[in-house]
């Protein structure tokens, strides 16, 4: 049974019904505190001591209660090595070797750490060189200050302040995907990683400044170069997330190397050099219950899921576990599951597709999203589920991102309507609480057709295939509940719009290239990609390794997915990356 968090409500009850206490125990903001401008000034909360663990089989897992944690888990676990979650301060100071796997807002966690003196301990642990493994916020939070809400304390242990990424040098934010490392000193624990790429998710970074130079091991470049991780004595961190970057460098020597402090294996030196952000290429999992009641693998035809024959059934792919495990094997660079069954109208009594997120998390160590149902919404009898408690219960059962795809087109309407952001939209609370990085909003629209840009108020475009009466322009009609619903809203307004709102990246499907093979829709994608300044992922289309490289050369495109052609086998994963990098697009191998 997995042990639970800190948190005084969460170690009472894992229960659904308390997870509305959970969060606003875990997120309440101390504006007391907010209004420091120095260190923090930690104020115990029982008498502690530094002693080392007898537990030497354990690793301590710093879990605050926000995000996926599940994937550090089940890395550490996939060692061989037993967790002994921290409970309280004593803990921490009692740990062998600590690993804090931070994820969520600078400000929510640091209050957090505050509130249950947690803060206090952690520096006492770090300032007395015990081993200690930060991951992503768990090393942002070590710096003296964040500029995410504000500027907000952190633990004051190294120089700096943790600021945004520049967008207007024409770098998307987030920074999400598999970047190249620059090594500065020897670090252990990058040992194994040579040339690889290394995923990151993230809005903000620190810098590397005469003042903090002793602590930077490796930086990385995307419009600055930013620190990737630090070093000083048995203390590191990395802004990058070893647990989801493939399994080849997190589980044999970063993670490893802290579980045991052993000599790893070393890799085989890689062929192709990492040297910046790669594109990626993401195997997506249309995943529904069929007329059986199983949950299978389906793909549509323009969004229609069932066999053209007599008994009409349910297009079935494959088991969605066992296929994202072998996508995760063929090098996907993430894996994208869209829940699609009838449970879409109760998703937190979907224990199916909960199920299966936990246990493709056991054995599939990079990015999984998960999308469909993900809003607020009142059961029989009753009960009120906010979107936050919806999608932290599929963050808490292994998925990194959540897609967002109705309600984010109802939220962006009444947006441009009012021009006001109520905050109470599934896509500003989960933003607000998790970060950007962690919300897709899913568009799905489909063409209609003009004799000219100025027949619709919409933004319309010249598009490459000419309609049915020979149009050359079109606009794209958003879609909801499964593109069998039109909307009164273009996605060029609705990109414009959800980005406002928080979203961190857009996942672009159409409809009328959907199961079509014959490629991406280049208009349509090449005109999101260039209205925005966050990561677009191409969708719908894909028959040919050259569909790739066409979406990369001709459009801003961050990512492509694709699921038929993975699915039936036609086209490997491994045959779009050898493609891709014959045509000089960098890729991970």
């Amino acid at each position: 049974m997995e042990a639970a968090p800190f948190t005084s409500e969460i170690t009472k009850s894992r229960s659904l019904s308390s997870l509305s206490s959970t969060s606003s125990l875990l997120f309440l903001r101390n504006s007391d505190f907010y209004r420091q401008r120095s260190r923090v000034k930690f104020k115990s909360h029982t008498a502690l001591s530094l002693r080392a663990s007898s537990e030497s089989s354990a690793v301590t897992l710093l879990d605050y209660g926000a995000g996926n944690v599940r994937s550090v888990r089940n890395a550490i676990r996939h060692l061989g090595f037993d967790i002994k979650d921290v409970q309280t301060p004593q803990d921490i100071l009692n740990a062998d070797r600590l690993i804090f796997p931070g994820v969520g807002a600078f400000a929510a966690a640091m209050d957090v750490l505050n509130k249950t003196g947690m803060a206090e301990a952690l520096c006492t642990y770090i300032e007395k060189d015990r081993p200690f493994l930060g991951i992503c916020l768990g090393l942002q939070l070590l710096f003296e200050s964040s500029e995410e809400k504000g500027l907000v304390n952190g633990l004051g242990l190294i120089p700096g302040v943790v600021g945004r990424f520049d967008s207007t040098n024409g770098f998307r934010v987030p920074h999400i995907g598999w970047n190249a490392l620059q090594i500065s000193k020897d670090s252990e624990i990058l040992d194994d990683v040579g040339n690889q790429h290394v995923y990151f998710v993230h809005s903000y970074r620190a810098m590397p400044s005469n003042d903090n130079k002793e602590w930077v091991s490796s930086t990385c470049n995307y419009g600055d170069n930013f620190i990737a991780s630090i070093r000083r004595g048995n203390v590191h961190a990395v802004q990058f997330h070893p647990e989801k970057s493939g399994g080849k460098i997190s589980l044999l020597s970063i993670v490893l190397f802290y579980c045991s402090r052993a000599q790893t294996s070393k890799q085989k030196p890689t062929e192709r050099k990492a040297s910046g952000l790669a594109k990626r290429v993401i195997a997506c999992l249309d995943v529904r219950a069929n007329d059986k009641g199983d949950l299978v693998v389906t793909k549509g035809d323009q969004y229609d899921v069932r066999e053209n024959t007599k008994e009409n059934e349910v297009r079935n792919l494959g088991k969605p576990v066992e296929l994202a495990g072998q996508y995760y094997k063929d090098g996907a660079d993430e894996i994208s599951f869209l829940n699609i069954t009838g449970f879409r109208d109760f998703p937190l009594g979907d224990l199916p597709m909960i199920q299966v997120l936990r246990l493709t998390s056991e054995n599939v160590f990079v990015p999984l999203t998960v999308g469909g149902g993900i809003r607020d919404f009142t059961d029989a009898s009753g009960r009120h589920y906010s979107s936050l408690e919806v999608a932290s219960e599929y963050f808490r059962s292994g998925a990194d991102k959540i897609s967002i795809g109705s309600d984010a087109v109802y939220a962006a309407e009444e947006y441009i309507k009012t021009g006001v952001k109520t905050g109470k939209s599934s896509l500003e609370q989960i933003s607000r609480v998790y970060g950007n990085q962690a919300v897709v909003v899913s568009i799905d629209p489909r063409r209609v057709y003009l004799k000219s840009p100025d027949d619709v108020e919409f933004k319309a475009i010249r598009v490459k295939d000419t309609g049915p009466n020979g149009e050359e322009y079109a606009w794209y009609q958003c879609t909801v509940n499964g593109g069998r619903e039109g909307r009164p809203i273009g996605a060029y307004e609705l990109a414009k719009a959800v980005e406002e709102l928080g979203a961190g990246e857009i996942l672009l499907n159409c409809i009328d290239c959907d199961g079509q093979g014959k490629g991406f829709d280049v208009d349509l994608i090449k005109l999101i990609s260039d209205a925005v300044s966050i990561p677009v992922i191409a969708s719908s289309g894909a028959g040919a390794v050259e569909h790739f490289s066409e979406v990369y050369m001709k459009t801003n495109a961050s990512a492509a997915l694709a699921a038929g052609i993975f699915h039936r086998k036609e086209v490997p994963i491994q045959s779009v990356k050898e493609h891709l990098f014959k045509e000089g697009i960098e890729v991970r191998f």
